[in-house]
This record gives structure tokens, sequence and C-alpha cells, in this order.
């Protein structure tokens, strides 16, 4: 008697028939995938899939719906979380708000008092040498006048009482005029004041808008608004990181200026200021200039990308020298084991955490940053810091529009744009799906040649559905906008990091 077959047997049957070698590939190595994996796959090779077993009563009249209303229930969940988060937030700025006032009003009565209390230690001398005088002048007319015999009491107790009057009324009037020119009725302005930095900055997954550029006059972008801006000593180099205070494109382009950041000279002289935002303007889309929103987007992530690349050639450094070592200490081997468990390298194989321990080349993260969330643009990006649109089924993300109704997938979401990055690097150097480029990069260094974007985007057709075409957009992206000058572009160095509060 014929076996039935499962609705998964026949899509891997059908993947047989047609000989699709991914999903050979993947058996061969015993790897399993599920039905929507195998779907996927074969809806990539244009192969249809039968409307006999596409799906069954249970699946369509139970299965569907409940995941469907899960969703929903995930959706409303998520959106009072946000609700609650903003009403937090309101609370918390309005306690500022208030404790700030508060002080205002506080620091302006002690400096009011202070300012009383100097100058009536200011006028003691004076008051000294008038008191010193009156007397000295009284006790000789008194003395002459017992001389002389012509001592009246009565117009001498009237010249002491009238003289110590005439003294106190005078007193207290200087002391309240000079209060009054000193006293500062107007609120302190706040300058945040930042050393000379330079900006690093972070992104996910809309479609790449190709529009011709419109050149408009440079007074539109550069119109002043009533809102504090941020202004940046050009001295000091140091590494700033940019809180959450919301910022408006107009502000951060002119923080650009005021810290002399222009790509251009980046890319000359190979070095950035480690200045790090931790959101994108939600305006940027507003800008009308192409080249002016892609150059903003740029020098917010480039200095987030190339700070993770130190970092982890720091890392492969001391791995290099760690294991050349026939004895390490108790901390070395801590190191190597949380860097191990950081790079999911089992069996405590050191030769494949060295190859997973390396840089990404700089053009192609920012070419699937810009990508990904459509030059910062992208409501992943504005509302959940997600650069790269990575995918999550556990854990905190947001549900994407056009999510299909058996799907649960979501976008990962971040509290700050580097926490993106480090998660996109971290992918690239873990995950199997990326084989094959780890693999061409191990290669690169070990024949010596420079690790580039160009020669690495071709083992990225796993990263998104449309595989080979994926790539391609990708080369395109690197190309047109020249992001290869920036693969040797390094920190500027810095010794201390000043973070900037609102």
């Amino acid at each position: 008697m014929k076996k039935k077959l499962s609705y998964r047997d026949k899509l891997l049957e059908l993947a047989y028939i047609y000989n699709v070698k991914e999903i050979q590939d993947y058996t061969k190595r015993r790897k399993d995938l599920t039905t929507g994996q195998i779907e996927l796959i074969l809806k990539k090779n244009k192969i249809i899939i039968p409307k006999e077993f596409k799906t069954n009563f249970l699946k369509e009249n139970f299965v569907k719906p409940f995941t469907r209303l899960k969703s929903s229930i995930e959706d409303y969940k998520d959106e009072k979380i946000k609700d609650k988060n903003r009403f937090l937030r309101r609370v918390e700025n309005y306690k500022y708000d208030s404790s700030r006032k508060v002080n205002h009003v506080l620091n302006n009565l002690w400096k009011g008092i202070g300012s009383a209390g100097l100058n009536f230690l200011n006028i003691l001398p004076k008051l000294g040498i008038t008191v010193a005088k009156f007397f000295g002048e009284l006790f000789t007319d008194v003395f002459n006048s017992i001389y002389n015999q012509q001592i009246d009491q009565k117009s001498a107790r009237n010249v002491i009482i009238g003289f110590f009057a005439v003294v106190g009324i005078s007193t207290i009037l200087y002391i309240g005029v000079n209060s009054y020119k000193n006293f500062d009725f107007s609120e302190k302005k706040v300058e945040i004041k930042k050393p000379d930095v330079k900006v690093k900055e972070e992104n996910k997954k809309p479609k790449v808008k190709s529009q011709k550029e419109v050149k408009k006059p440079q007074k539109e972008i550069e119109k002043k608004t009533e809102k504090p801006q941020l202004k940046v000593k050009r001295n000091n180099v140091a590494e700033v990181i940019l809180p959450d205070l919301n910022l408006k494109t107009e502000t951060v382009i002119q923080l650009f200026k005021d810290v002399d950041y222009d790509l251009g000279k980046v890319r000359n002289e190979k070095l950035v200021k480690p200045i790090y935002f931790t959101q994108f303007p939600r305006d940027l889309d507003n800008l009308q200039s192409v080249k002016l929103k892609k150059e903003t987007f740029i020098k917010i992530v480039l200095p987030l990308i190339v700070a993770e690349n130190e970092k982890i050639l720091d890392d492969r450094e001391k791995l290099k020298i760690l294991s050349e070592k026939k004895f390490t200490s108790d901390l070395e081997k801590q190191w190597l084991r949380q860097k191990l468990l950081e790079y999911k390298v089992k069996k405590g194989n050191l030769d494949e955490l060295m190859r997973r321990m390396d840089m990404i080349p700089v053009s192609i993260a920012l070419a699937q940053a810009a990508k990904e969330s459509g030059w910062g643009t992208s409501r992943f990006a504005l509302e959940g810091n997600a650069i790269f649109g990575q995918w999550t089924w556990d854990g905190q993300g947001i549900a994407p529009l056009n999510r299909d109704g058996d799907k649960n997938h979501k976008i990962l979401k971040f509290p700050i744009l580097r926490a993106s990055v480090k998660a996109y690097k971290n992918n690239l150097n873990t995950h199997k799906s990326y084989l094959k480029f780890r693999e061409k990069r191990s290669s690169l260094r070990e024949k010596n040649k420079k690790i580039t974007g160009l020669a690495l985007t071709g083992t990225l057709k796993n990263y998104a559905q449309t595989g080979s075409e994926y790539t391609k957009i990708l080369n395109q992206i690197i190309t047109q906008n020249r992001l290869s000058d920036f693969e040797p572009v390094k920190l500027v160095n810095s010794v201390k990091q000043v973070e900037l509060n609102s």
C-alpha cells in the first residue's frame, strides 16, 4: 500500500522533480528546513505549488485565523506598551521641567541674598570711617565745650540721634540700590557644549528611492528655528555620544558644520570624528535634496560602523597574542570563553574563532544600511533604530505592515543605533547563512589582499529573498555613492568619552 505523503514531503518531492539545488544541498547537509522555508525557496525559483497540497481544511479554517488573532493581540500589546512609555516620558519630562524651574527660582533667590550680603560687607569700611570721623569730631567738640563750660546736653543728644538715623537710612538705601542693579531677572540660557568631535551613525529595510537630485537654494535648508542649537568647540577631539534629543535634521546639519564634518575631507584624510547618534532625525525624509539626505545618513552611520570594526580588530589582535602563548592567566581564559560564546564557536576552536572575529567592509555595511532602512527614513529605522532589517520571532520587534497572515516574524528593534550595528556584524560573523562570506574574507586575508565590499557582496545572496538581485543592488549603491572610498577610514584618536545631557 502506498504511503500517504505529508505536505512537507510533497514539497520536497516537487523540489527534486524540478532539481532545486538549494533544497538538495540543505538536505545533503542534514539541515532540516521548515515547510515555510521550502515554500519560499520554491517560489523564488518560480515553481508553482499545486493547489491541492497548498493547504488543508484544518490549516485554512483554524490555524490561520488563530495566527492572525495572535498577531493582532501582539500588535495591540505593543501599542499599549508604546502608550505607556510615552506617558512615562511625559511624566519624567514634567518632573524635570518642574525641578528645573524650582532650582532656577532658588538659585536666583540665593544669588540675591548673597549679593545683598556682599554689598553690606562692602559698605562696612566706609561706614567705619564715617563713624570714626563723626565720633572724633563729636568728642573734640564735647571736650572743647567742657573746657569752655558751654556744653548743651540736649543739643548733643539730638546730634547723636540724628547722626545714627542718617547713617542707618543711608546704609539701607545703598544696599537696596546695589542689590537691584546686580540682580539677574532674566532666565539663564543653557548651552550644550561639545568637544570637537566627529559623528558616528546607524540604519534598516525599505526601498531605496531612485530619484534625481533636486538642487534647492542652501538658504531653504539653513533656515533658523527657535529651537536650541548645539554648539561644539573645535579644539578638543573627544568621543561624543548624542542622547535621545529628538534633534531636527536642520540641527544635525548645523552640528556637522560646527565640527567641520565634511565627507570630502573624510575621503581625503581617511579619518572620521567619533560622534555617535543614538537615533535618526525623524524629519530626515523631508529634505528636498537627495544628495544632502544621503550625505547626512552616511555621516550618522559611518562613525558607528568604523567604531565597531576597530573594536573587532582590537579583539582579533588580542586573540592572536593569546593563541601564541603557552600559558594564559585566569582573566585571559575568561576573556576567551566570553568570545567563544559571543561568536558561537563550539569546542574551543580558536582557528574558527579567528575566522569569525573579523571586520565587515565599511562599504557593504553602509550599502546594506541604506538599502534596508531607506537611507534612514523607514518606519523600522525611526521607531526601532533597526538599520539592517534583521528578523526575530521571540525578541522585541516591530511587525511589518504587509506581513502574510500565516507568518509571525518581526523586525528586531534596538535601544540605540550602535546596538543595531553590533547585532548586524555579529549576524554576519556567526550565522550559517553567511558561511561563504566568512570563507572568502578569510581567503583574502591569507592571500594578503584587501578586504573590500565589492569583493564580498556576491556572498550575501542569502541576506534577502531576492538573492542575486539583492547583491546587484548593493554593488550599484556602493558604486554610485563611492562608498569604497570609506574602506580605510579610521576614527580620530580620542582619550576621553563625553556624554551630552539634554
